[in-house]
């Protein structure tokens, strides 16, 4: 199974709700084969401080990419050998159906804010696939591997004072 780069995206609503044309455009994405979402977790902090947690979550794509990851990483660790028991032990973690554990989603919890519900989504990047193969192909090999969010680009053009 070849795998595009697996990315965990956290976004908070500070309106205290997730809204239909978010998840509308994520099943575009899905759709088209863009993206593949592994799992979503919604948790929204109340103002008594209760906490609504729902996931939604692919058993079935949870459990292959548990295989998966076990496998690179065994393969790291061991070679062949390794990736062949690191695919087993992989896919074993994730029969309990999530990417999330209960230790990570308790820090998360106590750290959201009274009144944000944020969504954590595990998406796997599917377009990446081609390209990335096309690269190996080509011999090419990753010298930088680095996301730059806009507003990085405004806060960079701020600093050295780049007018438009």
């Amino acid at each position: 199974m070849a795998l595009g780069p697996v990315q965990i995206l956290g976004i908070g609503f500070e309106s205290g709700e997730l809204k239909g044309e978010v998840l509308d455009e994520l099943k575009k994405l899905m759709e088209h084969d863009i993206v593949r979402l592994i799992d979503l977790l919604i948790v929204q902090k109340q103002e008594d401080g209760t906490i609504t947690r729902m996931e939604i979550a692919d058993q079935h794509e949870i459990s292959k990419l548990g295989a998966v990851v076990g496998a690179l990483m065994g393969f790291g660790a061991a070679g062949e050998e390794g990736a062949l028991v690191g695919a087993e032990l992989g896919a074993e973690a994730a029969e309990r159906g999530t990417v999330f554990d209960e230790e990570n989603v308790w820090y998360l919890e106590d750290a959201l804010p009274v009144g944000v519900t944020t969504g954590i989504a595990v998406l796997e990047h599917r377009w990446a696939i081609p390209l990335r193969d096309a690269i190996v192909r080509a011999k090419g090999v990753p010298i930088v591997d680095q996301w730059i969010h806009p507003l990085d680009l405004v806060a960079i053009g701020a600093e050295i004072g780049m007018e438009i």
